[in-house]
């Protein structure tokens, strides 16, 4: 249990010091969704970082895996098309809050952006009442 809490702990440090050298270095929010939404949709010297940034997080995910076989352990209970469909509805509802949560979450609401702070309590209450009507319907366990 201990263990846990040091990782959890460690893990809010580096992202905290990630997003904070992102908005010192290049003077850009830590957004995922608005990070790969340029790429997706790329712009003349906008385009570079943003793909080494997408090719960091998928390569950094190889390596975890590679060292620790557990950490993408398939605990889910869900069918493919649950997930598909779960990851679309989250797709549109970054379009519809203007960002998503490592955005609003981690950097908005550490800037104390009320806008940020509106839609992270927001994305919590989605979440709950999603898992909460899920759950009831036998969708997931």
């Amino acid at each position: 249990m201990y263990h846990e809490w040091i990782n959890a702990g460690l893990g809010g440090i580096l992202i905290g010091l990630s997003v904070s050298l992102m908005l010192l270095w290049n003077g850009r929010v830590t957004g995922i969704s608005g990070i790969v939404n340029g790429v997706l949709t790329p712009q003349k010297g906008d385009t570079q970082w943003r793909v080494l940034f997408v090719v960091g997080l998928l390569l950094s995910g190889f390596i975890v895996g590679q060292f620790k076989n557990d950490a993408f352990a398939d605990n889910v209970q869900s069918s493919n098309w649950t997930l598909v469909i779960a990851g679309l509805l989250v797709g549109f509802g970054t379009i519809m809050g203007g960002g998503c949560t490592s955005g609003h979450g981690v950097c908005g609401i550490s800037r104390m952006s009320l806008r940020s702070l509106c839609a992270t309590a927001f994305f919590m209450a989605a979440g709950i009442l999603a898992v909460w009507i899920f759950k009831s319907m036998g969708v997931i366990q």
